[in-house]
């Protein structure tokens, strides 16, 4: 696994696969304002532009698994992760645990947040065995979805 820095000429590319992968998600728990996979390309070129933004696509075998973002604002405050998102072919390999190994090791292991559903079980135990923990803060986006805050230090 690699991860590949992303620039504006993969803008397109990009907010295709984000609607792919989280076109389940969307269906299932309707967070139109919220999903990625709901946001417009201009919002992905936004992204892209955005000091202290850094999306990187993640490759398995030269083939495109998935993509991450970082946001490192190099002042102290926590580095984000968000999002993070594998299309459905490459999942339930270690692309995810694999991509989130790497950024750490470009940014720093230590000072991160993130959040995720809390109905996504496997999301969580995906950040928990990599080390975040619960903030303890949660925010219902609707009826069927909460999210959860995760920090490492």
């Amino acid at each position: 696994m690699e991860l590949r820095r992303a620039g504006i000429k993969d803008a397109c590319l990009l907010w295709e696969l984000q609607r792919e992968a989280f076109a389940g998600l969307l269906a299932k728990y309707q967070d139109y304002d919220t999903n990625p996979g709901n946001e417009s390309l201009e919002r992905i070129e936004e992204k892209l532009r955005e000091t202290g933004s850094y999306f990187y696509m993640i490759l398995e075998k030269d083939k495109i698994a998935g993509a991450i973002r970082i946001v490192d604002r190099k002042d102290g405050a926590r580095k984000r992760i968000s999002p993070l998102f594998i299309l459905g072919e490459y999942r339930n390999r270690g692309c995810a645990q694999s991509a989130i190994i790497e950024a750490e090791r470009i940014h720093g292991e230590d000072n991160w947040a993130l959040s995720t559903i809390l109905q996504e079980i496997g999301n969580c135990y995906l950040y928990e065995k990599m080390g975040y923990h619960r903030t303890g803060q949660t925010e219902a986006v609707n009826d069927k979805m909460t999210i959860v805050y995760y920090e490492k230090n």
